[in-house]
């Protein structure tokens, strides 16, 4: 850069030349390497920035010396005669100031300024200031502790709490307030919900549960609902709603990404080409996903389908249970039996998993409300709409299936494909058994996918983050009530689809397969074989298609996945150090630090002469 500002260089330089000779030399940059590592890094870094002649402590020349050329002084002047200043650095500002006193000092005088700058403005004394003043200063001291939508809302938030146009002195210590403790807000919304974060709470919840964690006042909260109606348009909040008040540049994400692609700079840049792209991309993740269950659960799906379609008939048993049908596959078809019809069904599932899941997904995004919410019954509405395509897309492929992982039963098993039974049974006869799919899909998809959904959010962490463990554990759970549910008529599905055996007769509908199932071998054959893993399934390819999400990471502007960016409160410098392979050792923390030392202090100086 060619243009910088020669003084802000020698300013930031003077950190690292304790000399001031206006020299670095190496052992000095080492010294300040060193510096960096401290526990304290912050505020010795900003001492040394004051202690311009490197005696260890700071003057009150020293400190006006630096104070007055930053940007903040230059706009709004603090007044360095004041009685703020003098309790520190004495009457007549002769006092010398240690480190330790410096700190708190540093700390206090960032907080006062807000204040000087509001007596600045209100030169009559009356304790107000306009609209206009209010957004002025807040913008210019305050700025690193606005999000765009606050700063999009400063004035209306006046009219809105007050009434009027004019900004009171309570007013403006209680939004200073709020902003400088979103975090003991974040802590209160938490206790009322009892650690639910979608759970929506009503002001005078919130003002309950204040009342008995902290001294928020209720200014604060009147303050902070009222930018939630301003920028979501509700008079209740989730703890969604604090991500766009609170700023989150003391946040970093809990995952790191392989590929990180911003489409858009901005939701309102969608349109309906960019749409097409995301639901593209979330059916190429789902079809791996999809992938990976069908090759790592396809020796438990056939056995399912054997269990279910053999007869439980006295001497027409072929496999006791589960475990005497895995055994008698290996003996007599060996170890390839397992996998008769592999191709089919990874085909089948690949495809069926990426319909379904994008098709939810496409689903919830046009259901979601101003809380970024998906209400319960839109998220049953998505479900099925999800289950009823994956069936019409994808049934035909599932008699394929099933027809060849039965033919291995045969003495002499005959060798099949997909399109030799296509054209024995003919277009129609593919579809043999559609009603049962839909009865069996179409229920399953609308419980699990909301109820996946809510047990997501009640196993997050309290950062918001779901860990690949409690992706797992939500697809188990979700996936019980629809597996009950289902089961009977996956069975009847399944005989339907079978090609009866020498002898008996072929099952034709649906009433009547279960009335001839029923009147011939009971209840228990319809819950027959091991459906009882689909939960394990689901839950597997749920698992992998939100990791890759996660990992192979392109923002659409849309929705985002629930739990998929958890953030962690930046708790030491070197959860932010630098990646940059030439930034070693403490040089790494060198970036974070001038950075904090400008939003935390408000020590931001020019950065060309263009400015001077």
């Amino acid at each position: 850069m060619d243009d910088y500002h020669q003084g802000s260089l020698r300013i930031l330089g003077g950190i690292i030349d304790t000399s001031k000779d206006n020299l670095i030399s190496f052992v000095e940059f080492e010294a300040f390497e060193g510096l960096l590592c401290v526990p304290d890094a912050l505020y010795a870094t900003a001492f040394r920035l004051f202690d311009t002649n490197g005696n260890g402590s700071v003057s009150f020349d020293e400190f006006k010396e630096i104070i007055t050329q930053t940007t903040l002084q230059q706009k709004i002047p603090f007044d360095l005669n004041g009685h703020f200043v003098q309790m520190y650095f004495g009457k007549q500002r002769d006092r010398i100031i240690s480190y330790t006193d410096f700190s708190q000092f540093l700390y206090d005088f960032h907080e006062e300024y807000a204040r000087e700058a509001f007596r600045r403005y209100d030169k009559k004394n009356t304790g107000y200031i306009s609209g206009a003043e209010f957004e002025f200063i807040m913008t210019t001291i305050r700025s690193h502790r606005l999000t765009t939508s606050v700063k999009a809302n400063l004035q209306q938030v006046v009219q809105f709490v007050a009434g009027s146009n004019e900004v009171s002195y309570p007013f403006f210590i209680a939004v200073n307030g709020l902003l400088s403790g979103m975090e003991e807000m974040k802590k209160v919304y938490l206790e009322a919900t009892h650690g639910n974060p979608t759970r929506e709470v009503s002001k005078n919840q919130f003002l309950s549960a204040a009342n008995t964690l902290t001294h928020i006042s209720p200014l604060e909260i009147e303050i902070l609902f009222a930018l939630v109606q301003l920028v979501h348009g509700t008079d209740t909040i989730i703890l969604k709603d604090f991500l766009a008040i609170s700023p989150d540049q003391y946040y970093i994400k809990a995952m790191q990404r392989v590929v990180d692609i911003k489409v858009v700079e901005k939701p309102e840049d969608r349109n309906m080409f960019i749409e097409f792209l995301e639901t593209l991309y979330r059916f190429t993740l789902g079809t791996v996903a999809g992938a990976f269950e069908a090759v790592g659960m396809y020796p438990f799906d056939l056995i399912k389908t054997r269990m279910q379609a053999q007869r439980y008939l006295p001497d027409k048993v072929i496999y006791r249970n589960n475990f005497d049908c895995f055994h008698k596959v290996i003996k007599f078809e060996g170890v390839g039996g397992l996998y008769r019809g592999l191709f089919a069904h990874i085909v089948s599932v690949s495809l069926g998993k990426a319909i379904k899941l994008s098709m939810n997904d496409w689903m919830r995004d046009k259901f979601v409300n101003k809380k970024s919410q998906v209400p319960f019954t839109s998220g049953v509405m998505a479900g099925a709409a999800a289950g009823l395509s994956t069936v019409i897309l994808t049934h035909p492929l599932e008699l394929i299936k099933i027809r060849i992982q039965m033919a291995g039963e045969e003495r002499r098993p005959m060798r099949t494909s997909s399109f030799r039974i296509i054209r024995s049974v003919g277009f129609s006869g593919v579809f043999k058994g559609f009603t049962a799919s839909l009865l069996r899909d179409v229920p399953f998809s609308a419980i699990f996918f909301p109820l996946y959904a809510y047990t997501k959010i009640r196993l997050q962490d309290s950062n918001g983050y779901n860990s690949p463990s409690s992706l797992a554990i939500s697809g188990i759970i979700a996936s019980v009530p629809g597996v009950a549910l289902s089961m009977p008529f996956d069975v009847i599905k399944t005989r339907l689809q079978m090609d009866p055996k020498p002898g008996q007769l072929a099952y034709l509908t649906v009433i009547g397969a279960a009335k001839r199932i029923y009147t011939e071998e009971g209840f228990r054959p319809f819950w027959k074989g091991t459906r009882v893993i689909k939960p394990s399934q689901f839950g597997m390819t749920l698992l992998i298609y939100e990791v890759l999400q996660r990992l192979f990471y392109i923002d659409f502007g849309g929705t985002k996945p629930v739990g998929s960016e958890g953030t962690l409160l930046v708790t030491s410098t070197v959860q932010v150090k630098s990646l940059n392979p030439d930034h070693i050792g403490g040089y790494a923390l060198a970036l974070p630090i001038i950075s904090g030392i400008e939003s935390k202090f408000g020590l931001v100086f020019p950065q060309s002469r263009t400015v001077e």
